[in-house]
């Protein structure tokens, strides 16, 4: 591990955290928002469901590792919502399972580290139309609702909040935006620069909003070697160099 060692941010869950550094994601913006004040870990695993979450659990987040991460945030719930295939093969999780996997998943996060903090992002929506066009000569029917996303939405914020856990409610973020089925997504299940855009501006109005001691939100944390120096550039008076370590000016987007 290169030094000095930085807060730890874990991004853990399916294939929206895999995919978080692609088409512009949420993960990157969050890589850029906190550059030189915490490392951003991406632990995500196309396609994987709660089940297969817990069989990694302890692999992820060992309670015995030397540093532990201050933020991990979760998002599992869209590969379980999936309709059951008449096989019984496939991603799907009955509902009830789904919430005992988040419940055993978010309990050992929370026993890591008294300062480990948890941001869970619930099941979005999905563009129902544009699934279905999506058919693939290697895959059987895939069966997405969004009656199925809500409920597994809904679930996942009651057991956050009988927990104690953030959560951000993804099923109604989403569709905040006017044609959000077009604008959120690339091929209707995964986020698009738009979609991700969302997820951001959500998860840092809870690190804003949060009383946690520290403070996670990127304004209010240290900036790794952010002391003036000669060797900076120097202002257009040619007298004194100018402090660069807080510029956001670089980015399309300005967040708060």
């Amino acid at each position: 591990m290169v030094a000095p060692s930085r807060p730890q941010f874990v991004l853990f869950g399916s294939s929206i955290v895999q995919l978080s550094y692609s088409h512009s994601g949420w993960g990157s913006f969050l890589s850029d928002i906190y550059a030189r004040k915490a490392d951003i870990l991406l632990r995500g695993y196309y396609g994987w469901n709660s089940r297969r979450a817990l069989q990694v659990l302890t692999q992820v987040f060992p309670k015995e590792a030397a540093t532990q991460p201050s933020l991990v945030i979760v998002y599992f719930g869209g590969n379980d919502s999936m309709g059951p295939h008449s096989s019984g093969l496939g991603p799907h999780v009955p509902l009830q399972e789904y919430v005992a996997n988040m419940r055993k998943i978010l309990v050992h996060i929370q026993s890591l580290s008294e300062k480990t903090r948890i941001i869970v992002l619930t099941c979005p929506p999905v563009h129902e139309e544009k699934v279905r066009e999506n058919t693939s000569a290697f895959f059987s029917e895939l069966v997405r609702t969004n009656e199925l996303c809500k409920n597994y939405s809904d679930a996942c914020i009651k057991l956050c909040k009988e927990l104690g856990v953030k959560v951000v409610d993804l099923f109604h973020a989403l569709q905040s935006i006017d044609d959000w089925k077009n604008a959120c997504f690339t091929d209707g299940i995964h986020l698009a620069a738009e979609g991700s855009k969302i997820v951001v501006k959500e998860i840092l109005k809870v690190l804003k909003e949060a009383e946690w001691k520290p403070c996670l939100h990127w304004k209010s944390m240290h900036t790794e070697f952010s002391e003036d120096s000669p060797y900076d550039l120097v202002a257009a008076d040619g007298k004194r160099t100018l402090n660069p370590s807080e510029w956001t000016f670089h980015r399309e987007f300005q967040w708060d």
